[in-house]
């Protein structure tokens, strides 16, 4: 039997190194029964707009200056992905606040790597570099990824896959964001696609259980 291809957007905002990481997998086989159908970016002339150029994907940039609210982006938002019938959102550094219009269209279908390790150094404040500096503010021993599904409550989404990483003595949030990128970020977010668009992730009393 062969299923149809689960169609992937991929959300951007920047550079797009976590997009990279999902092309790159998928050049290699390794997201299963998904594909990146679209990447969608909130501002122009960003560098992840040129990976989907590179890479032949489908790209759309929905600027979010060009909205006068929240609410009026979400919704034009929500339309492009059912257009291109998405079946799983990908928030790649994607920075732009939605609202609950688009979780209510995706329910359990979008999904978002954060830099730590949930629930340590993550919510509202905690993105970019913000994240390592508060890690190694604190001392902490190790630090990670963390993928999520995203819910209406910033970082507090069910955890699909976890993986740490060593902080070291002389680290700088410049040299932990680069570890925690090459040895956590860009192995367990492909890898969480893959179980979704194999169908094996369910999600019960806001916990993730992976057949």
């Amino acid at each position: 039997m062969n299923m149809k291809k689960k169609r992937i957007a991929v959300l951007v905002s920047g550079g797009g190194t976590n997009l990279q990481a999902l092309i790159d997998a998928e050049k290699e086989g390794k997201l299963g029964n998904g594909g990146i159908s679209l990447v969608l970016a909130s501002k122009e002339g960003v560098y992840a707009l040129e990976r989907a150029k590179q890479n032949g994907i489908a790209a759309k940039v929905l600027a979010r200056k060009n909205f006068d609210s929240i609410k009026s982006y979400s919704k034009a938002l929500v339309d492009a992905l059912v257009e291109d019938k998405t079946d799983l959102v990908v928030l790649a550094g994607f920075l732009t606040i939605i609202d609950e219009q688009v979780y209510e269209a995706f329910p359990n279908r979008i999904i978002n790597v954060h830099p730590a390790l949930i629930p340590s150094f993550c919510g509202k404040g905690y993105y970019g570099l913000h994240v390592h500096e508060a890690a190694l503010a604190k001392g902490v021993k190790v630090s990670g990824a963390t993928v999520h599904i995203v819910t209406p409550e910033c970082d507090e989404g069910p955890i699909i896959l976890q993986k740490a990483v060593e902080v070291k003595q002389d680290d700088t949030p410049e040299t932990l964001q680069k570890r925690i990128m090459e040895e956590a970020e860009w192995k367990i977010l492909p890898e969480a696609v893959r179980l979704f668009c194999d169908g094996r992730l369910t999600v019960k009393d806001n916990k993730v259980y992976i057949d």
